[in-house]
């Protein structure tokens, strides 16, 4: 299994439709935009491939300083369930070995997720992996979401500091600290 970097000179058309059909839309970015911010170097792209090529999935990660944060991790429906994701995501985290891995993944604790029980085997499969839970909540432009380190502990407003940098003040407005059962808490002072 290997890791490679895609850029413009690089057909990103595997990965553009798996992203396209493996996320829920009011998760997704524009994926015009990732293109951008990986031609400016905050983002990157990447495939996840066989030895000899052939197509297992995807990552793409913004980078900030010392953050490495997954935003989009997915694999090939018909490669699900071998072990492929688990073997990625180890290299994925050697590849940002000298940086904090984290990421974002829906809230467990919302019982009434029509999709609960897939939220819980998503959480079981990063904490297998090494990952842990911060103990805040984020709502993620109107999606409840836990956030996930290396074991590392990173406050909420180092996580936060990412999307005013990378993106706009505006796009980091739509993500705000949730605590427990009371209303979401807008950051203050990041700029």
């Amino acid at each position: 299994m290997k890791i490679v970097k895609l850029t413009k000179e690089k057909d990103t058309t595997l990965v553009r439709q798996l992203y396209e059909s493996a996320f829920p839309p009011e998760e997704k970015k524009p994926f015009s935009l990732i293109l951008k911010k990986s031609d400016e170097g905050s983002m990157e792209i990447l495939s996840i491939e066989e030895d000899d090529g052939s197509f297992l999935g995807l990552a793409i990660f913004i980078l900030y300083k010392e953050l490495a944060l997954l935003d989009y991790f997915a694999i090939s429906p018909e490669r699900r369930g071998g072990g492929v994701g688990t073997r990625a995501l180890a290299l994925l985290r050697a590849r940002y070995a000298g940086r904090h891995f984290l990421l974002e993944i829906e809230d467990t604790d919302e019982q009434d997720a029509p999709n609960l029980a897939e939220r819980i085997r998503r959480k079981a499969f990063y904490t297998r992996n090494g990952l842990s839970a911060m103990p805040y909540r984020i709502i993620l432009f109107g999606v409840r979401m836990q956030v996930l380190t290396d074991g590392a502990f990173i406050p909420f407003e180092e996580y936060h500091a990412i999307f005013p940098a990378i993106f706009s003040q505006r796009i980091a407005s739509n993500i705000v600290l949730y605590e427990d059962k009371k209303e979401p808490q807008a950051q203050k002072g990041v700029n």
